[in-house]
């Protein structure tokens, strides 16, 4: 946790209640008014704002898409802090590094803002600047946060479901990390590598001799906003085409890469020559192989409506807060399956799906991991810029599509037989355990520490089917019982009197037949 001490923290703390007061808070938190309290609060309380934005577990929907909001009307520094920074960092004054540096920043942020240049060798770039101090800032207000997170369970009515001071520590993180820009280099140069091979996919190159923790450089790509159709149309450009692309490589992005744009929205997206420009690589999402694999699970055991499957992926990649009631959680799954088994894939609508699952995860005191949230948001904001080109395109019908293709491109018939003859051989080996197993259950039984678990919900229907059971199980036992005795008595030295067998034996056997031939007669008649 930030240090608490830092300067200023009294008269900061009065500023925020001051905002509060101005804003009437103890009347009511509204979505704008929750939005137009964290703008007055300035950059820390913007930052934490878009990660809020980010986690509709936490908050109701209205009061994440207001949060969205969030990336724009910053003040931005002057031109001399900006300048002082570039060549404090860089070591040189700004003639000696660049042809041309705009005085107006092209937009404003919580961390940092942008302006245009060009390097002294013709080439034209975009040269983003840390407000200088911002850590500083954002450290002693982290610390009021945690001072105050008590208040921020008055939105949405969360009690003590949710740890806002986990919350907070969340944001910290990935603010320290935004703020240092040479994370961002990396995260933009990965991404350029692992597009590389998608000719309609462009992203700026960074220019490393120019980057610091303060200061980062990259190419500047010009283009049309993905969002302006008018203009797209105008030019010539196939919208169902764009959507369609968009959509697609950004299920790649998740599917195939696991590194993928947590902020997809228009202003993040251009194009450029027929190419698809992403912009903006501070906030990336990353998922695992494992979370991945698990990814591709649940999605094929929704498609396929295998509720259990689903209860046993949802309990291994989230992190429940209590222990979870696995009979409810069926029930909520199941419930939400029979909603959505009359739509096809291709109809379903993103948000109201995320929405769904995240309160079912709600009702189980379920939190999802940081990674799914990032992914739950980036892609009901890809749906939105898809669904603005063309609304006949569906992200979710695209992403199983991927999937079954995959999964043809994954299966290898040798590795599946090893899998099976694997199964077959460990089944085998179990096969001469079972009577040792149920002679040591018999024995439990008959020395009465058997024990079972069983959770009855609903009617009297389970209630009789449990009794049915209990009478099959007793006849079971006599049968076994009688047959053992008379094998027994069979191999004694009592005299023979029945087909070489002592009479007791062949009175056992007789009885062990009957009941034997009666409990089959009876199983046959309840079933017509």
């Amino acid at each position: 946790m930030p240090n608490s001490k830092a300067v200023g923290s009294g008269e900061r703390l009065q500023e925020i209640f001051s905002v509060l007061r101005k804003h009437q808070v103890v009347k009511g938190l509204t979505p704008e008014k929750l939005r137009l309290v964290f703008e007055d609060l300035g950059p820390t309380f913007v930052k934490f704002g878009q990660i809020m934005s980010l986690r509709p577990d936490i908050l109701p929907r209205p009061y994440c898409e207001e949060l969205s909001r969030l990336r724009t009307n910053v003040r931005p520094m002057s031109y001399e802090e900006a300048a002082a920074v570039v060549e404090k960092e860089l070591g040189k004054p700004l003639e000696e590094l660049f042809a041309r540096f705009d005085s107006h920043p092209v937009g404003s942020a919580s961390i940092a803002q942008v302006h245009y240049a060009e390097l002294k060798n013709g080439a034209k770039v975009v040269v983003k600047i840390r407000r200088p101090g911002i850590y500083e800032v954002m450290e002693r207000d982290v610390a009021l946060l945690h001072r105050i997170s008590p208040l921020l369970k008055i939105v949405g009515g969360t009690g003590n479901a949710i740890d806002f001071n986990q919350v907070i520590q969340e944001m910290w993180h990935a603010a320290q990390e935004e703020m240092n820009f040479l994370n961002e280099a990396s995260q933009a140069e990965e991404f350029r590598r692992m597009n590389r091979g998608i000719a309609y996919v462009t992203s700026p190159r960074i220019y490393r001799a120019y980057s610091t923790v303060s200061v980062l450089v990259m190419e500047y790509l010009d283009g049309i906003a993905i969002d302006d159709v008018e203009l797209l149309k105008k030019n010539g450009y196939d919208l169902d085409e764009i959507g369609t692309k968009l959509a697609e490589n950004y299920v790649k992005q998740i599917v195939d890469d696991g590194f993928f744009h947590a902020d997809p929205h228009p202003g993040n997206l251009k194009i450029r020559d027929g190419r698809i420009v992403w912009l903006d690589m501070g906030m990336m999402g990353r998922l695992s192989q494992r979370d991945r694999h698990l990814f591709k699970r649940a999605l094929g055991a929704a498609v396929r409506g295998d509720v259990n499957e689903l209860c046993n992926l949802l309990m291994v990649f989230c992190e429940p807060a209590e222990p979870i009631d696995r009979s409810r959680l069926y029930t909520d799954i199941d419930n939400l399956m029979n909603r959505y088994e009359t739509l096809d894939v291709g109809s379903m609508n993103l948000l109201n799906l995320r929405d769904d699952i995240m309160a079912v995860a709600n009702r189980s005191a379920i939190s999802m991991p940081r990674g799914f949230s990032m992914l739950g948001r980036g892609l009901v904001t890809i749906e939105g810029v898809v669904s603005q080109l063309s609304p006949n395109i569906n992200v979710m019908q695209i992403m199983v599509n991927h999937l079954s293709g995959k999964f043809l491109d994954d299966f290898d018939p040798v590795k599946e037989t090893q899998k099976a003859w694997m199964a077959l051989l460990q089944s085998g080996r179990r096969v001469p355990r079972i009577p040792s197993q149920v002679s040591e259950l018999l024995k439990m039984g008959i020395k009465g520490q058997t024990k079972t678990n069983i959770e009855i919900t609903g009617s009297e229907q389970p209630l009789r089917a449990l009794g049915k059971m209990a009478e099959r199980i007793s006849i079971g036992l006599i049968e076994g019982g009688l047959l053992i005795a008379s094998a027994i008595l069979s191999t004694s030295d009592l005299p023979k009197c029945f087909l070489g067998i002592p009479t007791a034996g062949a009175v056992g056997f007789l009885a062990a037949l009957a009941i034997g031939i009666w409990f089959l007669w009876g199983m046959f008649r309840k079933s017509d």
